[in-house]
């Protein structure tokens, strides 16, 4: 007997999918120092390789029993502190950011063969912040997060399309939209980071950066530093 299966009999079959990756291998002498800087240089390729989207991630949460979810949302901000975004604190992410602060990240650049894989701890970011990016949106975006209880079960799209409507009654264009209480950016502090460049035949390179903390010896007894290892993963 045969594999129980409901795949459309002409639809493509992924088992036999393949994509023979052809690039230039990534070395660790060639790394920057830090993380965050490397990654600077492959969003900034990735940016004028012309991907739609090249701050879209995945960001990977889980109950403090361990069950996971994860959903695409888009990276507003980053420096040397990590990586922002903005959502509902009160959405499922939200919540479980709120219960446990482990999360992932990983940025999917396909058509360059390339992935970036974060692991860390998400926390809110300062209201004065969440407030600068949030007055920078377009208005339209503004309504719409005062419009919608994210994640919360609703009866019908209508009933969201009104939601908004009421919102666009009280602060028409040129307004100012006040940010709503429950909406703020989550910084991703990285533990980890993973940069993954594709080749043919499975040989991929995947270089880790892992976040330590040794103690400076000087006069003063010694100080907290960070320093990044970096270490190859096989395939």
């Amino acid at each position: 007997m045969g594999p129980v299966t409901d795949r459309d009999p002409a639809a493509p079959d992924p088992s036999v999918m393949r994509e023979q990756y052809r690039s230039t291998p990534l070395l660790e002498a060639e790394l920057a120092p830090t993380p965050m800087e490397q990654f600077a240089v492959w969003f900034h390729q990735a940016a004028i390789a012309g991907l739609r989207e090249p701050n879209a991630m995945v960001v990977a949460t889980a109950t403090p029993a361990g069950r996971p979810s994860s959903r695409t949302v888009l990276l507003k901000e980053y420096d040397a502190r990590g990586f922002v975004f903005f959502t509902n604190y009160g959405s499922r992410k939200g919540r479980e950011i709120a219960a446990n602060p482990y999360v992932s990240l990983l940025f999917p650049w396909h058509p360059i063969a390339r992935q970036v894989v974060v692991t860390g701890t998400a926390a809110r970011i300062g209201r004065d912040e969440t407030a600068a990016y949030f007055h920078s949106r377009p208005h339209g975006s503004r309504l719409g997060a005062r419009a919608s209880a994210q994640s919360s079960v609703i009866g019908s799209r209508e009933e969201l399309l009104a939601a908004y409507s009421e919102q666009s009654a009280r602060y028409p264009e040129g307004e100012q939209v006040p940010v709503p209480p429950e909406w703020g950016g989550i910084r991703v502090v990285p533990d980890t980071v993973e940069f993954w460049q594709g080749h043919e035949n499975r040989l991929h390179d995947r270089l880790r950066y892992v976040y330590e903390k040794e103690r400076a010896a000087d006069a003063e007894g010694g100080a907290a530093q960070v320093r990044w290892r970096v270490e190859r993963l096989a395939p």
